[in-house]
């Protein structure tokens, strides 16, 4: 069995994209094209090995203006990640204007002709926008066009795309796919996205550039950022061998009170830590050291915002599940009943999720129509109907604001709400809404709905990002997007789980006794098969899963939790009285 790497996070072990999985994942995001690369104390991904250096050669004399087209292709693909070896291949009008930070695309293979104007035919690949944010699949086939002139009697290239296009096999070498960090409208919580940025030495430089361009336009009302916007850092993001990143801001932050510099500061820890070899961080802006009470300027990268993780710090690590009716929690091998009144008395639910802190349970009645809530701690309590009268209601979630979220299948198709006092107020799920929908699942800071749509002849993964007011409140959806993998068409979706902040794990069977589950970005960038897919013989029920990294992914059987992340050895039997189990949220 293959054991499913958690993240992300201090320990991220980032998927090394490979083959077909390039094809739908990659991306860039800014980097310096000039200045010295400087070394980091431990040398970046300590347990990946280098890729082969590449030094492309310069335009040779005489060269016709096809190979001077190709030699741009190849020197893009220059070791360290820069552009200085393709800009001699573009004329000098064109230097100055070329932006191949503006966005990302790769291929498989290329096919060039032409001299005038060489058509260059990519096939396969994806686009990344210049945050290295995944941007999807490109057609079969793009053709780029490169006008040509002559210099000094040698062909270059009048226009270039303003765009690194890359090989896939390139990129998956030298690019991993880590999160930067943003908060909610709230200011209660990191919202993390992923991106994609350079291996190694480049990597804390790269992230600082994410970090800086602040959330998308399209997201304002879903997160935001407290670094002050217009600030630009260096050329790079030097790290002593101490572990030291020392981070140099340039522009005007105006007056920074201490709760923002938290904000900030924990935005910075959360995105650099992902660099191994960062312990501690620094931050100067304008030549002022950013400081919090007690003057610290030096900061654990670890501690600085851990309670806005977006795990949630203290969420429940138990799991919670139903058995002969009744609510039971703890450990794998230690479930037993809880003291409120779920625990005590059979409530006639079907299925159960329990708040983040483990103080309310919302059961679902058997006949799908009613939603129960009650306290999980303390005897006595009363049991308290929140919605009736509904058609069929999915499990429901709960997000770090302790509200509850429930998906109705009523006759015109799905209907989404989430719990205000003991009023749902329905929310509009473009792409999801008023479809059939069978599992459904909410991040625990409160950005991103994930559902599962069943379709004739396919399930479909849809994802969309949930926005809210300065006061928390839920206010509209975006449209979701299809999460696509490769081979889903057929498949039917048995299951779905969070693993991380940023991914979703996904069970669907092969066989009757065999099964598959295979891990997802929520951005829609699948990662290497061979790491972040698992078979399992038996027959698999459900998926217990949770976004905490030190909390196991489990494959639940009748009688077994399968545990997913550590391996065999760690797995637990299960009472067979036990029909739904899983984590808190």
């Amino acid at each position: 069995m293959t054991t499913i790497t958690k993240g992300p996070g201090r320990r991220l072990v980032a998927a090394l994209l490979t083959g077909a999985a390039v094809l739908a994942a990659t991306g860039c995001v800014q980097m310096p094209e000039d200045g010295p690369v400087v070394e980091s104390g431990s040398g970046g991904d300590l347990d990946e090995p280098r890729p082969i250096a590449i030094d492309p050669r310069p335009p040779q004399p005489g060269a016709p203006a096809v190979d001077i087209v190709e030699g741009f292709l190849q020197a893009m693909q220059a070791t360290p990640v820069q552009t200085n070896a393709a800009r001699q291949f573009l004329a000098e009008d064109a230097q100055a204007v070329w932006d191949p930070e503006a966005e990302t695309i790769t291929y498989d293979d290329y096919t060039p002709q032409g001299e005038l104007e060489v058509s260059v035919t990519l096939s396969g690949g994806v686009r990344l926008d210049g945050r290295g944010s995944y941007r999807g699949r490109l057609a079969a086939q793009r053709t780029v066009e490169f006008p040509m002139t002559r210099e000094d009697g040698e062909w270059r290239i009048a226009r270039a795309p303003d765009a690194l296009i890359v090989p896939e096999w390139w990129f998956a070498q030298r690019f991993r796919q880590v999160s930067i960090y943003f908060f909610d409208p709230t200011a209660g919580i990191l919202v993390p996205e992923p991106v994609f940025a350079p291996r190694g030495d480049q990597l804390a430089t790269a992230l600082t550039s994410a970090l800086l361009a602040g959330p998308e336009p399209g997201l304002r009302r879903v997160e935001q950022s407290f670094i002050p916007p217009g600030l630009t850092s260096g050329l790079s993001v030097p790290v002593s061998d101490a572990g030291v990143a020392d981070l140099t801001l340039n522009g005007q932050a105006g007056r920074l009170t201490p709760q923002a510099s938290e904000l900030m500061l924990a935005q910075f820890a959360w995105t650099l830590r992902q660099e191994p070899s960062i312990e501690t961080l620094r931050v100067t802006i304008d030549g002022e050291p950013v400081t919090l009470p007690g003057g610290i300027s030096l900061f654990d990268v670890d501690d600085v915002g851990a309670a806005y993780d977006p795990s949630v710090l203290d969420a429940s690590a138990f799991l919670y599940g139903l058995r002969d009716g009744l609510l039971v929690s703890g450990p794998p091998d230690g479930l037993a009943v809880v003291e409120g009144p779920m625990g005590t008395d059979e409530q006639g639910i079907r299925s159960v999720a329990v708040s983040l802190n483990a103080t309310r349970a919302a059961g679902i009645a058997r006949a799908g129509d009613r939603v129960l809530v009650a306290s999980v701690r303390g005897p006595g309590g009363r049991v308290q109907e929140v919605v009736s009268g509904a058609r069929n209601l999915l499990r429901p979630s709960w997000d770090f604001s302790d509200r509850l979220w429930l998906v109705d299948n009523a006759r015109g198709g799905a209907v989404i709400s989430h719990l205000e006092g003991t009023r749902p107020v329905p929310i509009d799920v473009p792409g999801i809404s008023g479809r059939r929908v069978t599992h459904v699942t909410v991040s625990r800071d409160g950005s991103r709905l994930v559902a599962v749509v069943r379709r004739p002849g396919m399930d479909r993964l849809m994802v969309s990002r949930i926005t809210h007011n300065g006061q928390g409140r839920a206010v509209t959806a975006t449209p979701a997007r299809r999460i696509a993998w490769e081979g889903e068409s057929g498949l039917r979706v048995l299951d779905l789980a969070w693993n991380s902040p940023t991914s979703v794990a996904v069970l669907h069977r092969l066989a009757e006794d065999l099964s598959q589950v295979r891990i997802l970005s929520v951005d829609g960038a699948p990662a290497d098969l061979d790491g972040l897919l698992t078979t399992l013989p038996g027959r698999v029920l459900a998926l217990a899963g949770s976004p905490a990294e030190a909390e196991s992914l489990y494959a639940v059987t009748n009688t077994e939790l399968m545990d997913l992340t550590r391996g065999s050895s760690a797995s637990a039997q299960l009472d067979p009285r036990v029909g739904q189990i899983d984590y808190v949220g």
